[in-house]
């Protein structure tokens, strides 16, 4: 088509352009895998814009410079040659940021991170590994990072069509935007996207807040986006001054938006904003997590040959000083923050009836020092059939999943969930309670179906009687192989998650130039 056809269609032209324009992406996030994880979050920030690279997304991370991550040599962390440093304005106060600068591994992905003595330079992510107890300085530390972050995408100088937000931590983006920057032809077109991962954990502090962000107080005022019961609420106004809201499962953003007991007080605020929710399923790094190439266990493995499966169920058996026992028992393993939201408190519950169950259990992970007695105590009455480690390690993790015969998770609330969908690529079959992310991706067994086994009450008794199921199931060997293999077909991979989330990106960018 030569010009004169492109101008006499103009329309059209622009409409296609808008949307096929391949978007530049920068998401902020408090964590970001391989450089710092807590949960789910991690993960996502970690694997999404690699995913999204390879659909033509031009894509950057922005996270803190944790003292843990500065200190790893394998990240090839080096100061930032565009930006060495900030300066952050916290209320009358004055805050340097270093900024340095690494890639996400095997991508093109740039990872900047903000750096502070002051900050950042603490053993724990958000809070004192020794006591559990959070920094009671928090808001200002992500506070210092969000303004460090929006004053770096300035000086880089780098086109952005939208900013991916990611949970509480960054949410107060949109709204440092909207008012401290309005008159800034940068982010006149810029669009923002606010994800929530967990709702439970929205970031209320007192509303001094406002002052240190730079934020007018006559932007506070009652059922203003900045304003929750006369505190400031990050996670409200993220969701109120984004141009779209999603979450991690098409269940979850049902849930939080319909129920009290899944909207924590917010239920209110996102249905008012239902038209621009919406749901998008987390996938998993299949290069990470692959039986038939996973470096960190002892045997491979596949849909096709599973052979390797029983290899890495003894390794594991013997890694945790369980015996081998008489006839067939199944392995039943979590991988998990150990608190009351993963359904830690039906365990306990339920102690008696899980040590006489026919099985072994293997456990990794921390969390609320009630648990790590508890489950401290369950081993060492019975060595044989309980094995404890309260550490986070991936190695063993990866070992966990090829090792197990069955994954437990009897979440209370689950906005999405990986280890189901990593259990299921290793043929480990998920007992789930059916809440958010666990019920949109574990389909019930009845025979000739499904992929695992769910529970909808939360209680002791219905998770055991999912337990007791699968263990029958369990027992007759072509039918537990037919199920492994169903569960192993299933694709749970960035793939059609990024697509989802080309679509929302590009729903939003139309929003601006419209």
């Amino acid at each position: 088509m030569d010009a004169a056809g492109i101008f006499l269609k103009l329309p059209e032209f622009r409409k296609y352009m808008l949307q096929n324009k391949p978007s530049r992406i920068v998401m902020f996030s408090a964590e970001a895998t391989p450089f710092a994880k807590v949960g789910g979050m991690g993960d996502v920030v970690g694997a999404l814009p690699k995913a999204l690279s390879k659909l033509g997304f031009q894509t950057a991370v922005v996270i803190p410079a944790y003292a843990s991550v500065l200190q790893e040599d394998r990240f090839d962390i080096r100061p930032c040659e565009a930006v060495s440093g900030i300066t952050v304005r916290l209320g009358k106060a004055t805050e340097r940021a270093i900024i340095y600068q690494a890639r996400l591994d095997k991508s093109d992905v740039d990872v900047y991170l903000v750096g502070s003595r002051k900050y950042f330079s603490r053993p724990g992510i958000y809070g004192d590994p020794d006591t559990g107890e959070g920094y009671s300085d928090n808001w200002k530390r992500f506070l210092f990072f969000m303004k460090a972050g929006i004053e770096l995408l300035l000086r880089l100088k780098i086109p952005v069509d939208v900013i991916h937000c990611h949970d509480s931590h960054t949410a107060l983006i949109p709204g440092i935007i909207r008012t401290n920057y309005s008159r800034s032809p940068f982010y006149s077109n810029v669009g923002t996207l606010f994800t929530i991962h967990n709702l439970a954990y929205q970031g209320v502090y007192p509303k001094k807040v406002l002052h240190y962000a730079g934020i007018d107080n006559e932007h506070f005022y009652p059922m203003s986006p900045f304003e929750y019961w006369n505190k400031v609420n990050f996670m409200k106004a993220g969701i109120l001054l984004s141009d779209k809201v999603n979450t991690v499962s098409q269940t979850y953003a049902v849930e939080i938006r319909t129920s009290h007991e899944f909207g924590h007080g917010l239920e209110g605020v996102l249905d008012g904003r239902r038209m621009d929710v919406s749901g998008i399923v987390n996938g998993i790094d299949y290069e990470e997590w692959n039986p038939q190439s996973d470096p960190f266990i002892p045997a491979r493995f596949s849909a096709g040959d599973l052979s390797g499966k029983e290899t890495c169920k003894e390794h594991l058996r013997r890694h945790f000083g369980l015996p081998r026992l008489r006839g067939r028992v199944p392995v039943i393993g979590i991988v998990s923050r150990l608190a009351d939201q993963k359904g830690f408190d039906l365990v306990a519950d339920a102690v008696p009836e899980i040590v006489a169950l026919n099985m072994q259990m293997v456990i990794l992970g921390v969390g609320q020092l009630k648990y790590h007695k508890l489950l401290l105590e369950i081993a060492a009455k019975h060595p044989d059939k309980i094995g404890v480690n309260l550490t986070f390690d991936n190695e063993l993790a990866h070992e966990i999943e090829a090792g197990c015969d069955m994954f437990l998770m009897p979440s209370k609330y689950e906005p999405c969930g990986l280890s189901q969908l990593i259990s299921l690529r290793y043929g480990t079959i998920p007992v789930v309670r059916a809440t958010g992310g666990l019920a949109d991706t574990v389909v019930p067994y009845d025979r000739e179906n499904g992929t695992g086994f769910l529970f909808r009450e939360y209680s002791p008794e219905e998770m055991m009687a999912a337990l007791e199921q699968a263990i029958s199931v369990y027992s007759d060997p072509d039918r537990w192989r037919a199920l492994m293999v169903r569960a192993m077909e299933q694709d749970w991979s960035w793939d059609k998650s990024a697509e989802k989330y080309r679509q929302l990106y590009r729903s939003i960018y139309n929003k601006r130039h419209s």
